[in-house]
């Protein structure tokens, strides 16, 4: 079941500040004025979840194969419901930090990963 517009949104950026944390960072602020964009002192982190200049890096990094079905995407070991999201391209970026966040937490010898803000 497809979650509401502004419930959508908070789990994005949910997700991005936990692969933010992740990846190092530490003091992640959201600020008012920019709502949706996380910070890092006064570095604007990738929108990974939204932008797919910030999540490529992340599926090339980490070889993350990606198959397709009639309903979804299997990225890794992470399913995405393609009805679960505003459309296939979000579905697929969702799934691609979903399973970048899991092989983080369960493979600790993961690969640094080095994502340039846009």
């Amino acid at each position: 079941m497809r979650m509401n517009d502004q419930e959508y949104f908070r789990s994005c950026i949910a997700k991005e500040r936990h692969l933010a944390q992740l990846l190092g960072h530490t003091h992640i602020e959201e600020c008012y004025e920019s709502a949706g964009t996380l910070w890092d002192s006064a570095q604007a982190l990738p929108q990974w979840t939204r932008d797919w200049a910030a999540c490529g890096p992340l599926l090339a990094a980490h070889g993350i194969s990606v198959g397709f079905d009639g309903e979804g995407a299997t990225l890794g070991a992470t399913h995405v419901q393609f009805s679960d999201h505003p459309n296939r391209d979000r579905a697929l970026m969702y799934g691609i930090v979903k399973e970048v966040i899991f092989r983080l937490e369960h493979h600790k010898a993961a690969p640094a990963v080095t994502c340039a803000a846009s």
